[in-house]
């Protein structure tokens, strides 16, 4: 593809640190936005490493050679790819020491996907607003108290700190880089040339599974839920739902988050949400959807559903509910 634009000659090198186990789309996603960029005005040197260097096998079984963190020099950037195994096994000292080793060498540091667990085994996320894939938003606040984790974020910004969120929010987060750095021509330029956008709306709740929350620790918790499962038509109040299983709202309220970590409320609002959900996957109309949730009106159910994902039920539907439409 031939150049269109003047190019704006200042070099810079990106490293991007992998191990073994390497989600092979959290590095190889990233590393093609910086050499599509090269193309529209860019002048990116992409470096692939890894603690030790040689070779590392990545998600899909594919071995990929790489540079040692020692002796790589300094970078412009330097960005932590992820993976699908838990992060207790993947973070090792050794990765955590060439990360910390980075951090001095670099002009701003980014995080893919669980990437973000190494960033705050290193200490470099204290203080500091970081997310990752919605799977590992939980464990990340758990593990680190002191890191402020945004779970609905495509990427999150924090100074000279950047993360991201699973697999494909690589691509999302090194296009806002590029961008930063050449501004939003080439940016948009590298986006129409990888067939990917330019910004996605929405956060990345948009894209988790159907809410399988915590089971009812006890049948008084159990009789409550089933109850507004089997009558979500229903308009529920915390007072309905004490009546019905004999004891006092408060009482009721404090069960709930004790053993399910929210509140009557909450519960019956992620239960509609995920029902709706559940059906515009299976072709339903948005009023449709709605009635079979319980929302008053499709009304009601699009202001839930932009509150919660940021985009509305019809939007989401065209997004998730089939490949046919675009494959026919």
């Amino acid at each position: 593809m031939e150049s269109v634009l003047p190019r704006t000659r200042t070099h810079r090198r990106i490293g991007i640190v992998v191990f073994d186990g390497v989600k092979m789309l959290d590095f190889s996603g990233p590393a093609e936005v910086f050499v599509e960029a090269n193309q529209f005005g860019g002048d990116y040197e992409v470096v692939v490493m890894s603690p030790a260097g040689g070779d590392v096998t990545t998600s899909i079984g594919v071995r990929v050679s790489t540079a040692a963190v020692t002796g790589s020099g300094r970078f412009d950037t330097v960005m932590i790819a992820g993976s699908e195994i838990a992060p207790p096994l993947f973070v090792t000292p050794e990765l955590i020491a060439a990360v910390s080793d980075l951090a001095g060498r670099t002009r701003r540091l980014a995080s893919v996907c669980t990437g973000s667990f190494v960033l705050a085994q290193a200490g470099l996320l204290d203080g500091r607003s970081a997310t990752t894939h919605w799977k590992f938003t939980a464990d990340l606040a758990h593990r680190f108290p002191a890191v402020r984790v945004d779970r609905d974020a495509i990427y999150v910004r924090d100074g000279d700190l950047y993360s991201s969120a699973g697999v494909v929010a690589g691509i999302d987060l090194s296009l806002a880089l590029v961008e930063a750095d050449h501004g939003a021509e080439v940016a948009r330029r590298t986006a129409q040339g990888l067939l990917v956008y330019m910004q996605r709306g929405g956060g990345q709740s948009q894209f988790s599974a159907s809410l399988a929350g915590t089971a009812p620790r006890t049948g008084l918790v159990r009789r409550a839920t089933d109850h507004i499962h089997a009558n979500l038509h229903v308009p529920h109040t915390v007072a309905s739902l004490a009546r019905h299983v004999n004891v006092s709202a408060r009482q009721l309220t404090r069960l709930f988050r004790e053993e399910l970590g929210t509140t009557p409320a909450g519960y019956i609002a992620d239960a509609r949400f995920a029902v709706a959900r559940d059906k515009l996957h299976a072709g339903f109309t948005v009023s449709a959807a709605a009635h079979a949730a319980g929302y008053g009106s499709a009304e009601v159910m699009r202001r839930a559903f932009v509150a919660r994902i940021g985009v509305s039920p019809r939007k989401y539907q065209r997004r998730f509910s089939s490949t046919r439409a675009v494959a026919g």
